[in-house]
């Protein structure tokens, strides 16, 4: 993919909770940038608030939550919720990386976050061409256009 001068939308993105690992959001924000997404990262540690205030402030269409802890059922109970307080009821959710604990879960682990209001839920190995074929598409539903 090469680099696109038009923007198509703009994300914020992070790994939320006590979570550090980067690496995982660093490469799809890469992918977004170079595909013509506009993506304010706010790095590691962000909690909801910060996610949901950064969302406001630059105007994002989309919120990217990162996640390797396995403790991603936890850390964004509610979240979706708090977007419609702020007045962010059409946001675009995504989640991705390693969000549960137990093998048991795994294969629960979409119906689990799409239940917890998120648009869509990627697991490890997720190429970050499919989240930028995701976001785009996406991105012109909520414009009312086709991808």
């Amino acid at each position: 993919m090469g680099t696109n001068n038009k923007i198509v939308g703009v994300a914020v993105s992070g790994v939320i909770g006590e979570d550090v690992h980067v690496v995982g959001i660093r490469v799809i924000e890469r992918a977004l940038s170079d595909s013509g997404v506009k993506v304010h990262s706010l790095g590691a540690q962000v909690s909801q608030e910060e996610f949901i205030q950064a969302a406001l402030e630059t105007n994002a269409d989309a919120i990217l939550v990162s996640s390797l802890s396995g403790h991603a059922e936890i850390l964004v109970q509610a979240f979706r919720d708090k977007c419609v307080e702020a007045g962010l009821g059409d946001i675009i959710l995504y989640i991705g990386g390693n969000l549960v604990l137990s093998e048991a879960q795994l294969e629960n682990t979409d119906s689990i976050f799409k239940e917890l209001g998120f648009d869509r839920v990627y697991l490890p190995g997720t190429t970050p061409y499919k989240v930028v074929e995701d976001l785009t598409e996406d991105f012109a539903r909520k414009r009312g256009e086709k991808a």
